[in-house]
């Protein structure tokens, strides 16, 4: 592992390089190319929502009421929305595809699940994005911030896997620590493991890919 970290900061190193500064934040993103897979058979694709170690800049939105509802709105999430504002949006497709495409991950009062399957489940299912469901008397601040540190990972008929595991504020160390996490979940899911994995990049939102030297 010590090495795979090394090569990972190097990598950065190169990337934060060659990576023009914008004006924003930039994401930083993880590229896995994998090879010798058909992903004509179902066992062969990959979707798989993983923890990292540290938190990636996500947006988290929470169906909720009561008491849950105003402890969720004190720990900052990005969007609550209670059982009549979930009830209003039934039939409106827009509202649902705009806070879809807003909020990253979605947390979920448990009693409310069947609700909000109703109303968002074709909007939020083929995204993977359903969400999460926690008991009313859950620590929502914990429950936050640990869907701050999750990434979703899934090949798309292609087999790469593209994902975002940090930002540009964040130290070399973290990010590889990160790129890590993804690597060795993708590793554990593959027939052969590390030998499916063909290639490995690391790039920033607009800037050029680096190939990791694993």
């Amino acid at each position: 592992m010590p090495g795979e970290i090394e090569r990972l900061r190097e990598a950065l190193k190169e990337m934060r390089s060659v990576s023009k500064k914008r004006n924003f934040n930039q994401s930083v993103e993880l590229i896995i190319n994998l090879t010798d897979i058909d992903m004509r058979r179902p066992e062969s694709r990959i979707q798989e929502t993983i923890e990292l170690p540290h938190p990636v800049d996500k947006t988290v939105g929470v169906f909720a009421t009561g008491d849950l509802a105003l402890r969720a709105r004190r720990s900052g999430v990005d969007l609550v929305l209670e059982r009549e504002e979930i009830e209003s949006l039934l039939n409106n497709k827009k509202r649902q595809r705009q806070i879809a495409k807003e909020i990253d991950f979605f947390i979920a009062e448990a009693p409310l699940m069947p609700l909000v399957g109703r109303v968002f489940g074709s909007i939020l299912g083929p995204r993977g994005k359903m969400p999460r469901p926690i008991p009313p008397t859950a620590d929502i601040e914990r429950e936050v911030e640990r869907s701050r540190k999750m990434v979703f990972v899934r090949t798309r008929g292609q087999p790469v896997i593209h994902c975002k595991i940090g930002t540009e504020d964040m130290s070399d160390e973290q990010i590889a620590e990160n790129a890590l996490a993804v690597l060795r979940r993708i590793e554990s899911r593959l027939k052969r493991g590390a030998k499916n994995i063909k290639s490995v990049y690391l790039k920033t939102t607009m800037g050029k890919a680096v190939k990791v030297k694993m």
